[in-house]
């Protein structure tokens, strides 16, 4: 769960904390008091667009930073996720989050004590924490999201079917598009075809080898310099050795090195220092030798060969027309033929290929289509049980004649997505299936089964929704629920029995509620007000925590505007009171 949330220069809060507790949490106020801003923060703690027009002029920044207490599942896989990025959780299990946002709009995140990118933020809370407010009403009304609740509410089967379904759509078409794209594009492809073959021609005549235009040179230059060369090679080994004509009067490097060697031997018995030296010019006497050796055969080597030479310059002028054509040195040239050989299998448009393609997208289509009908019966399934369960948890918001009807209908052909036949119907069918899902609401018997956007109006859609995440609830989903204001448009009994249920709720999962009612507020098990100070020159707000004879002067405010009220006051220890009994298990 969410243990804190602190939130510095967002909107009206200048600064405040707010303690939460595992149940429910009722955030209550005043119109103004900056109670969106507490859902503003918890959007942005978990990866939320930021909008610099909300930071405070003073101090030019946003801070929210929250704590999380998980466990269980979700705990293993947000701890193992952070840890693999470079973060850590505390020595206690808790992890630290922070978010901080300029009023320039630069954003910087950061999880466990290491600055990461914010997408890690919204990671975290996809795991954590799911937010309900009424942009999340109208979104129900949008048919897309209405199939993927369904889907969501399936289960793990539907889903790995449905991710099934999707690899195998996208497999289908890349080979459609690839086959389209060979046929309507035929022309191009064979004169790009012709071109590269033309270079792949040139270029296995010449066969360059890697690195073989730095070989080349290198041998040219011996060869133009080859008397130079022998020159120092052969003076160095007179130098070393002793020349072919050899003087007594000009000793060789090895003799004297040997003649220095055994006179210090000589003496190694009076001075041992001397025998360390000794050792010493006998290693040098041996490096000598090998130079020597080496100089030998590098003198025996060189050849001054005008036919090589010319034969080089010829090879090195072949290798520089490539080299002019297709990259800078050989070993590029040798590299574009690669890609140009790829390049080629890509450009095939020869009938064998074609066919082969025709079939592959058939059976792959065949393959779609076969997955879809799956989860075509897979949410027919689910719909069923989906539309029982919201139907009873409606009657127990004040909704008791209400019923809600899931339809799943086959896509029409001919739109945007191709068509399949599918259970055997001609359907258009894209990543998702060949399905339309649409949520239907019988206001009352007798009442014809209209889409939620037509048959609901706005405190209906709120109790609609409340039922829904009250279905999903029982199924798992994130430990932490956001509610914002999504009991508006709703009073009297309903209004009382959204708090039972989000009361319910809160009994599996940390609920955080934004409400207006007090029918909602009574049921929380802690109750945050958030006051605005209007004393100074500047508007701020701050958030409390109330108990006892505040609590039930904050549900006389709500209920009738009067905090002072002695009429006022008992009504909400009533309402208190009802709520105590109600949450008992």
């Amino acid at each position: 769960m969410l243990e804190e949330l602190r939130i510095t220069g967002l909107g009206v809060i200048e600064d405040t904390t707010l303690p939460l507790a595992g149940g429910m949490n009722v955030i209550t106020g005043e119109t103004g008091a900056g109670k969106t801003m507490v859902v503003t923060g918890l959007g942005l703690l978990f990866g939320g667009r930021a909008d610099a027009g909300r930071v405070r002029a003073e101090p030019g920044r946003a801070v929210v930073e929250g704590r999380l207490r998980l466990d269980g599942r979700v705990a293993a896989a947000v701890h193992a996720r952070v840890t693999d990025a470079g973060g850590e959780p505390d020595e206690d299990g808790s992890l630290l989050l922070s978010r901080t946002v300029t009023v320039e709009g630069r954003s910087r995140a950061h999880v466990g004590g290491r600055s990461m990118p914010v997408a890690m933020l919204g990671e975290v809370g996809e795991q954590v924490v799911a937010v309900h407010g009424q942009s999340d009403q109208l979104r129900l009304l949008r048919p897309a999201e209405q199939r993927a609740a369904l889907d969501r509410f399936a289960g793990p089967e539907h889903e790995k079917l449905l991710e099934a379904l999707r690899e195998a759509h996208t497999r289908w078409r890349t080979v459609v598009d690839d086959l389209a794209d060979r046929r309507r594009n035929a022309r191009q492809r064979n004169q790009e075809a012709d071109l590269l073959r033309l270079g792949l021609d040139e270029i296995s005549r010449v066969d360059p080898q890697p690195g073989e235009d730095d070989e080349l040179r290198a041998e040219a230059q011996r060869l133009e310099h080859a008397e130079g060369l022998r020159t120092a090679a052969q003076t160095a080994y007179q130098c070393v050795a002793g020349g072919a004509e050899p003087t007594d009067e000009t000793p060789d490097a090895t003799s004297l090195l040997g003649l220095a060697r055994r006179t210090l031997e000589a003496q190694a018995g009076t001075d041992a220092s001397l025998g360390d030296l000794a050792a010493r010019l006998e290693e040098a006497a041996t490096l000598v030798a090998d130079v020597s050796a080496e100089l030998s055969t590098y003198l025996d080597a060189l050849d001054a060969d005008p036919a090589r030479l010319q034969a080089i310059y010829e090879r090195r002028a072949a290798l520089r027309a490539l080299t002019r054509k297709y990259a800078d040195d050989v070993d590029g040239v040798i590299a574009w033929a690669e890609r140009a050989r790829t390049r080629l299998s890509d450009l095939d448009t020869s009938d064998d290929l074609l066919d082969e393609l025709d079939r592959e997208a058939s059976r792959l289509a065949a393959e779609v289509a076969e997955l879809a009908g799956r989860v075509s019966v897979s949410r027919q399934e689910a719909a069923t049980r989906f539309a029982e369960q919201v139907t009873v948890e409606l009657a127990g918001l004040a909704m008791p004649h209400a019923r809600v009807e899931v339809a799943v209908l086959p896509r029409p052909a001919g739109r945007a997505e191709p068509s399949l036949p599918v259970n055997g119907v001609e359907v258009g069918v894209g990543p998702d299936g060949g399905d339309e899902v649409e949520l239907r609401l019988l206001a009352h018997p007798g009442a014809p089964a209209l889409p939620l956007q037509r048959g609901a109006s706005g405190g209906e859609l709120s109790r609609v929704m409340l039922a829904i995440e009250v279905v999903f609830a029982g199924s798992g989903g994130p430990p932490t629920l956001v509610f914002d204001e999504v009991d508006a448009g709703v009073g009297g009994q309903a209004a009382v029995e959204i708090g039972r249920r989000l009361a319910r709720l809160a009994r599996s999962h940390q609920v955080l509620v934004v409400t207006h009612l007090p029918q909602v507020a009574a049921f929380a098990d802690r109750h945050l007000v958030v006051a605005k100070d209007t004393g100074g020159a500047v508007t701020t707000s701050g958030v409390r925590v109330v108990e006892d004879t505040e609590r039930a002067r904050e549900l006389a405010r709500m209920l009738a505007g009067l905090p002072d009220s002695d009429l006022g006051i008992a009504h909400a220890e009533e309402l208190l009171a009802v709520a105590a009994r109600e949450r008992r298990p």
